[in-house]
């Protein structure tokens, strides 16, 4: 994939009605490209990198043939979904209420 064909889909996702945010983290969870401010973009990226290779060692660990291909949270104010690849996270962030702020 190009850069210009990853910054069009980055374009595309955000467009999204109701998404507050995108990470696109690497393999050692260091956020590489993001739309949200630094601090922010952090956070997510460790928390949710730590929980995205529990997640797959769990997947893992119940059948060996199989690996985990998408990790949706939802919670009272956010639903965060990752989206893992070798290499990457893609980590979209999206309200039912597109007016609200992260936090």
């Amino acid at each position: 994939m190009s850069v210009s064909e990853v910054e069009e889909t980055i374009k595309r996702i955000t467009a999204h009605k109701g998404v507050m945010g995108l990470i696109v983290v690497n393999s050692e969870g260091i956020p590489i490209k993001t739309t949200l401010d630094n601090s922010t973009t952090v956070q997510y990226a460790g928390l949710l990198h730590h929980l995205t290779a529990k997640a797959r060692s769990v997947v893992r660990d119940i059948d060996p043939q199989n690996d985990l291909t998408f990790l949706r949270i939802r919670s009272k104010k956010h639903e965060i979904m990752v989206a893992p690849d070798k290499e990457y996270l893609l980590i979209v962030i999206q309200s039912s209420d597109t007016n609200q702020p992260i936090h």
